[in-house]
């Protein structure tokens, strides 16, 4: 029996001294020989446990046997068959707690890099095969209509899956591309925007239309759509409203919250200033306060942009913060300077209202909170100041109640999340469903993209009786 090879194929990845003035991709991806080589390393366990792991259920032991075999057009619609995002999914999903957490190598040594070995497939496929080259055929037109509200991943999800089912499928996106928090909120150096404008044409070539600048609960109510010709709908609207903390200071110029922040630097294309005449100041000592992806994110376009300093605050240690370890791991390498155990107690301001530092707490930690993380509890008497001209907040995100703010009888929470089963996405609302963060909360790509599959079943299943 061949020896089991614990260790992972490494990624090829920029160097940290460069890539941290550019904004190309930080990783660089698999060659063939080396995606093989990882590929080489899966046992093909019968349990298949890696399958369960994963939120939209991909046959993962089949794309890597077939990478294996060198047969890349069959790994590619094995992938497909279940993942119509694989090029995203495998760049930004956390494999490391889903799917490779439940592999079988990784009781001994490295799990398969079951991300990496995607997002080779998915580049693999936009290189080397037609545009529309893996797309299924389709079955014969149900003439059944649904609107899906959003084009982030819970809703070109469900878009997908339907049009596959033979429906005619609607997204109505409000801004002016599609793609959702996928083009405006990740970064180029983590997810290029042409990577995401590939899937979006890939659902396209499926039949699903694509109405963009389409604000509803502006142009048209969810109601008004049901009484139009759509026999259902699905919310996949996001949560795209920022947090605070509500201290002193937090209205000074210089504090973005991360949403405008990352908005007006990846979709305003700010990063190409003056190619794209959307500028947006950067100061030279910058603090981002957070410790989730969307923190690193803020930190590392930062210092892309110019700044000399910037800091991630945050007010646990490294032990409980959310963000993917390669993210902390490339912030660390690229000179982020982490300030743990630290919390903002008051922003200070110039006579022009300018932040010019803020006073923070010392803070330890505590016995666990309902997350299961220690709580974070002052020092006394602990505070001092960090001299700071920006501050991007990064405290996470709630949905905008403007939809359900103008549908009635869609129930939602008092944090503002549609109220919907959690396995099948219904609402409370007849006709209408709704999944990913709308009705979670902030959370991942994979978990929306498994609430948009799990909706899409059950609206077939609604509208075959």
């Amino acid at each position: 029996m061949a020896k089991l090879n614990l260790n992972r194929v490494p990624m090829p990845r920029q160097d940290p001294k460069i890539r941290g003035r550019n904004y190309n991709e930080v990783a660089l991806g698999y060659s063939l020989e080396q995606a093989r080589e990882e590929a080489s390393r899966c046992i093909q366990c019968p349990k298949r446990s890696c399958v369960e792991g994963c939120p939209v259920e991909v046959d993962i032991p089949g794309f890597i046997q077939a990478i294996r075999d060198g047969d890349m057009p069959e790994a590619v619609r094995i992938l497909k068959s279940k993942n119509s995002l694989p090029g995203i999914c495998g760049r930004v999903c956390p494999q490391e707690t889903q799917c490779e957490a439940t592999c079988s190598l990784a009781k001994k040594g490295a799990p398969v890099a079951i991300g990496r070995l995607e997002r080779f497939v998915a580049d693999w496929e936009r290189a080397n095969m037609p545009s529309a080259g893996s797309s299924p055929v389709l079955p014969k037109p149900t003439g059944r209509r649904v609107g899906i509200v959003g084009s982030g991943p819970s809703g070109l999800t469900a878009a997908a899956d339907l049009a596959k089912l033979g429906y005619s499928v609607t997204i109505f996106e409000a801004l002016h591309v599609a793609g959702g928090v996928l083009m405006y909120g990740i970064p180029e150096f983590r997810l290029p925007k042409e990577i995401v404008q590939a899937e979006v044409n890939y659902v396209a070539s499926l039949g699903v239309k694509i109405e963009l600048d389409s604000v509803v609960g502006k142009l048209m109510t969810i109601d008004e759509l049901l009484g139009n010709g759509y026999d259902a709908v699905f919310l996949g609207t996001g949560a795209g409203a920022p947090m605070f903390m509500n201290i002193p200071g937090e209205n000074l110029n210089g504090i973005y919250s991360a949403n405008e922040f990352l908005t007006r630097v990846n979709l305003m294309k700010a990063y190409r200033f003056p190619e794209y005449d959307t500028p947006v100041k950067v100061g030279r000592r910058v603090a981002v306060i957070g410790g989730g992806n969307v923190a690193m994110d803020s930190a590392r376009c930062a210092l892309r942009l110019g700044a000399d300093e910037v800091y991630i605050i945050y007010r646990r240690s490294e032990a409980e913060m959310p963000a993917r370890r390669e993210e902390l791991e490339n912030a660390m390498e690229e000179g982020i300077i982490f300030k743990l155990l630290t919390n903002p107690k008051r922003y200070i301001g110039n006579e022009q209202n300018w932040v010019v530092g803020m006073e923070c707490y010392e803070m330890e930690l505590g016995e666990p909170d309902e997350s299961g993380r220690r709580r974070p509890i002052v020092k006394e008497g602990s505070e001092f100041i960090i001299d700071v001209d920006m501050v991007v907040a990064a405290l996470g995100t709630r949905p905008n109640p403007l939809v359900a703010s103008t549908t009635p009888g869609l129930e939602t929470t008092k944090w503002g999340t549609v109220v919907a089963d959690e396995e099948t996405g219904k609402a409370v609302k007849d006709k209408v469903w709704a999944g990913g963060d709308i009705v979670t909360g902030a959370a991942t790509v994979i978990s929306a993209m498994g609430a948009g599959k799990r909706a899409a079943v059950d609206i077939d299943k609604y509208l075959r009786g």
